[in-house]
């Protein structure tokens, strides 16, 4: 086994990623769902009762619906999300010795190429989990079924439409992740030093991570609000990717060949080539702008900032937790195989 202390970094980032991902998944996923039905076009005639339109209890039944699938994802997308944005930021600092680059400018560009290389990886999980999260399971006169068993068959005819959301939620997680990270290492520095002239600073890996989750915190919550209209255009297309997929399982043609289960017969080159093609098709008949100005025309401006509130509490609660539990958990890692850590690694 190598003993390179550079793949032992890459593995501690990998491992402490993939911890804080499934602890972030399990403790605020219900807030994730709750804020992808408030956002989803079936609000109303869903989630809400009669002409006063109260939300009712639906709104918050089965609301771990699809954390299957998230999990299962989040799991190896943080790890790469943190594997490129460390290599990176590391990368263009070792190049700018003259200080050419604003340093915001390297975390820019650092968390934009991650998530890039992140989303590919977590648009499927994506797709499935907000479909899964609306699939309605409250009515006790039949049978709950399995919302993301449910929500894949969706899928069975064309799997790599469960890819056509990529521009959507690399659209929703670049400025976020843009606006968040520059923000994160600027305050995060900034309550180092101010704890370093108060002389309180303990240098403790409890310290470091309390301070590392309140930083995230309060950049992703401020990030979070200003990208909320994005983050609601974006569900409007994750919840239309299922429609778009069931469209594209075309009946078979008069005459046509069928097998036994009653599916028309095709080469398998032309069902690869046609997948293929779909998967570069939109989700949805309608573009990000038009899907906005639709919004607006129908709940004013204030319906492009619907659950705004929630996603900003939601990202405070979940960005402080996973980058809080993962610098704790890399710093852990490098201190317990025997790595000299610093006070600004802490």
């Amino acid at each position: 086994m190598s003993n390179d202390p550079k793949n032992a970094r890459n593995t501690d980032i990998w491992v402490a990623g993939a911890f804080a991902a499934f602890t972030v998944d399990l403790l605020v996923y219900p807030l994730d769902t709750v804020k992808t039905r408030m956002q989803s076009p079936q609000y109303k005639k869903l989630y809400t009762n009669g002409i006063e339109a109260k939300v009712s209890r639906s709104l918050f039944r089965g609301v771990y619906q699809g954390v299957g699938s998230t999990i299962i994802a989040t799991l190896p997308s943080s790890g790469a999300f943190f594997t490129t944005y460390e290599g990176v930021k590391s990368t263009l600092s070792d190049h700018n010795p003259s200080n050419l680059i604003p340093q915001p400018v390297i975390h820019s560009a650092a968390s934009a190429t991650a998530e890039l290389v992140s989303c590919a990886i977590l648009t499927p999980a994506e797709v499935i989990k907000q479909n899964a999260q609306m699939v309605d399971n409250s009515n006790t006169s039949r049978p709950k079924v399995n919302a993301t068993l449910q929500t894949m068959k969706r899928f069975q005819s064309n799997p790599l439409a469960l890819w056509r959301g990529y521009t959507a939620l690399a659209t929703r997680n670049l400025p976020f992740t843009a606006l968040q990270f520059p923000m994160f290492e600027r305050l995060r520095q900034s309550i180092r030093a101010y704890r370093d002239e108060q002389g309180t600073r303990t240098n403790t890996l409890l310290e470091g991570g309390v301070i590392t989750a309140i930083s995230a915190g309060s950049a992703g919550s401020v990030a979070a609000v200003v990208t909320t209209p994005v983050d609601v255009v974006k569900t409007r297309i994750m919840l239309a990717a299922a429609e778009s997929a069931a469209e594209d399982q075309k009946p078979a043609q008069k005459g046509e060949l069928k097998d036994a289960t009653g599916k028309p017969i095709q080469s398998a080159r032309a069902n690869i080539t046609e997948a293929i093609k779909n998967v570069t098709k939109p989700v949805s008949r309608q573009g990000s702008m038009e899907i906005a100005r639709e919004i607006i025309q129908e709940h004013g401006v204030k319906g492009l900032f619907r659950g705004g509130a929630l996603r900003c509490v939601w990202t405070f609660l979940g960005a402080g937790l996973y980058l809080g539990v993962y610098e704790s958990g890399r710093i852990y890692l490098a201190g317990r195989r025997g790595d000299k850590i610093g006070a600004d690694d802490i």
